[in-house]
């Protein structure tokens, strides 16, 4: 069973950058790893995946492109999200996931795992 570990949520003035990690853990055969986030209030929207060993196959919410950067260190087990020129919209938990579909930057199937959640906040 895969167990996936976010950190590096924190408090942000805007304009300001956060690098968000995720450890994965246990035995999974899934393709993808991403990132979703989820506001008070609001549905889960996708923010970002990327196909395991392959750093240029990416997708990005267009809300984020530009500013977000997905990576993965295969050595390490982990997907980063490095997040900068942070908006107050961008307040939200973020969650890591694992999955063997996707289509585009959100990550599907019946076999997506999940992570508890790291809080991102952004002040003006």
């Amino acid at each position: 069973q895969v167990k996936l570990l976010e950190s590096g949520g924190g408090s942000v003035q805007a304009g300001g950058s956060l690098r968000l990690s995720c450890v994965v853990s246990g035995q999974t055969n899934s393709a993808f790893l991403g990132w979703f986030r989820q506001a008070p209030g609001k549905e889960r929207e996708g923010v970002a995946t990327i196909l395991k060993g392959d750093a240029d196959s990416t997708y990005y919410a267009g809300s984020v492109k530009g500013r977000f950067l997905i990576s993965q260190d295969n050595a390490k087990n982990t997907v980063y999200l490095q997040m900068n020129m942070l908006k107050p919209e961008d307040t939200a938990m973020y969650y890591c996931a694992d999955s063997s579909a996707r289509v585009a930057e959100l990550l599907v199937g019946p076999d997506i795992s999940w992570g508890q959640g790291t809080q991102v906040t952004v002040s003006s």
